[in-house]
């Protein structure tokens, strides 16, 4: 049985829909350096967001991080993101995405970050999203514990289905 349909909101985002497995580093001045391996998944139920969920892993297969939330497209390609991350941190943003056939481009910045009180602190987070194809590419950029804002993550990720 096929799914709902596309909302007609989302014909933008289309390119992100499906399962992306690839891999990234990451690097941080309060850290050691890292690579990971990554699955993202995109998916919808009708409405005008997208359902993420996100989950990295050690080359040797340990759990890192996982990440999960909705892209809503608001218009003139809008978007809002709302993202929970398991440390203790939600984290909400605004962007736009730009679209030439199967090229997507995203870009979002927070507008705030919740955090529990037993969070690292976490007060910037910028994403930029590019889809080519059956290629996804993406960059963060964080502030936390004190530190401006700097590039973080950098990943690459095929789509897998």
């Amino acid at each position: 049985m096929p799914g709902p349909e596309l909302h007609p909101a989302l014909a933008e985002l289309a390119p992100l829909l499906g399962r992306w497995e690839g891999a990234g580093r990451g690097w941080f001045p309060t850290i050691d350096d890292f690579d990971y391996t990554e699955v993202t998944t995109f998916g919808h139920a009708g409405k005008p967001f997208l359902a993420l969920t996100q989950a990295t892993r050690s080359p040797e297969g340990a759990p890192l991080h996982a990440e999960s939330g909705y892209l809503r497209a608001v218009g003139d390609g809008r978007l809002e993101l709302v993202m929970a991350h398991p440390f203790g941190a939600a984290e909400l943003a605004e962007g736009h995405a730009v679209r030439h056939g199967d090229h997507l481009r995203i870009e979002l910045a927070t507008t705030a970050v919740v955090l529990t009180a037993t969070a690292k602190e976490v007060t910037e987070v910028r994403r930029e999203l590019v889809v080519d194809g059956d290629e996804l590419r993406y960059r963060v950029a964080m502030a936390a514990v004190g530190r401006p804002l700097q590039d973080h993550l950098e990943a690459t990720l095929h789509r897998s289905r």
